[in-house]
């Protein structure tokens, strides 16, 4: 067994986890550290959740696979909750966030080039800083040099102005275009949170210009920004939306939402996943909703997020040589730095805290939702020994 037998896409810790219990991962050797990385946005309630197992170990019993040429009642059940939850009429789930990116962008031009008749229309506005996922559409929708190096040619058909910038959004809008696909909070970006009237004036553009607004919500959503989908929060909907990371709990499973003005023309043979929807991905989602839609889930996360955030400004005023700001919301938390993001990273996986690192110099900060209060004063006070650490080091030198 050796770790030179895995291809070398990742660099990877010299950390291994044997179990993981609630916010907390157990290494080989009996370290215990506090997880604040959560898979990276994935494990939203923490680690084997007793419903998630429960609901999981008696499925797993009666069917995992049997394909979408039949009915999959537990599929049905999650997209009945997931459109009574949101503003969509349908629903297509696939395994991953680069999934349901891509099904969103086949979406989009399926819509556009069936409403006109015209297979010119093809071209998606995107953002700097945007990150969509790993294939090569979209990496090319993401745009980072350091994902598209040695994958040239991008995909042709994204069209990139900067997050933020509405006139220079406008600028870029010509007859081919056909969507606008954003993440309300960036995260590999660096947590950049959109502001207020920006998510609206977009809406409103779209709506003008018959274009399908697509919000990728794949890290932002699930009750990671403190309520159920973190377009929400500014009072915007989308046509489709793009979801995973915390939909399963920590299994994989994506979705793809849309209304039905757009999914209508997504008919037999127009897209399709193998593995998508099947019994145990279902499951696992169905029991995540059954926690988060519960009353008093989300005003919990609110609360934790209020904890978090008035601990890490106390940190940062207190650290102004090692940190710079805090961003983002709810519990979806970055701490732009000074030092190098990578080292405060390291240090504090030695102090026994898992973080990741994000753009822009940013750690990331991405609890489990059910985080409670000891476990967030033990983050807090974990940074402030690292930040301490590191002052000491500096002035040594």
């Amino acid at each position: 067994m050796s770790l030179e037998d895995i291809m070398s896409t990742y660099s990877r810790t010299d950390l291994i986890f044997e179990f993981g219990q609630g916010s907390w991962l157990f290494t080989k050797d009996g370290k215990k550290i506090l997880d604040f990385n959560s898979g990276i946005a994935v494990n939203a309630l923490g680690h084997c959740h007793p419903h998630l197992v429960d609901c999981l170990q008696s499925q797993i019993k009666k069917l995992w696979h049997c394909s979408n040429l039949y009915r999959i009642e537990s599929q049905e059940l999650l997209a009945s909750r997931l459109v009574a939850s949101s503003f969509a009429d349908s629903v297509f789930f696939c395994n991953s966030g680069a999934e349901s990116v891509e099904a969103a962008i086949k979406v989009a031009r399926r819509y556009s080039q069936t409403q006109n008749k015209n297979k010119k229309k093809y071209k998606i506005i995107v953002t700097t800083n945007a990150f969509h996922g790993r294939t090569l559409a979209t990496i090319s929708a993401g745009g980072q040099e350091k994902h598209l190096e040695g994958f040239y040619p991008a995909v042709d058909g994204f069209t990139r102005v900067e997050f933020g910038n509405i006139s220079q959004l406008k600028e870029n809008i010509d007859e081919e275009t056909i969507a606008i696909l954003v993440e309300p909070i960036q995260g590999e970006g660096g947590i950049n949170k959109a502001a207020d009237t920006y998510l609206r004036e977009i809406r409103e553009i779209c709506n003008h210009r018959d274009l399908v607004l697509i919000f990728d919500e794949v890290q932002c959503g699930m009750g990671r920004s403190g309520r159920l989908f973190a377009h929400e929060m500014y009072n915007v909907f989308p046509d489709i939306m793009c979801l995973a990371k915390g939909l399963g709990g920590g299994f994989p499973v994506g979705a793809c939402l849309a209304t039905k003005k757009v999914s209508q023309h997504m008919t037999p043979g127009t897209h399709g996943s193998t593995f998508g929807g099947n019994p145990l991905a279902m499951t696992a989602a169905n029991a995540l909703l059954d926690i988060i839609l519960s009353e008093g889930f989300l005003d919990n996360v609110n609360k934790s997020s209020r904890r978090l955030i008035d601990g890490l400004q106390r940190i940062i005023a207190k650290h102004q040589n090692v940190f710079l700001k805090l961003k983002g919301q709810g519990l979806m938390l970055g701490i732009k730095c000074i030092v190098p993001n990578s080292l405060i990273v390291d240090r504090l996986v030695e102090g026994g805290l898992l973080s990741v690192v994000a753009g822009d110099n940013v750690v990331r900060l991405l609890p489990p939702l059910n985080i409670s209060y000891e476990e967030i004063d033990i983050a807090i006070n974990i940074i402030d020994e690292v930040a301490n650490r590191i002052e000491i080091d500096n002035v040594k030198k």
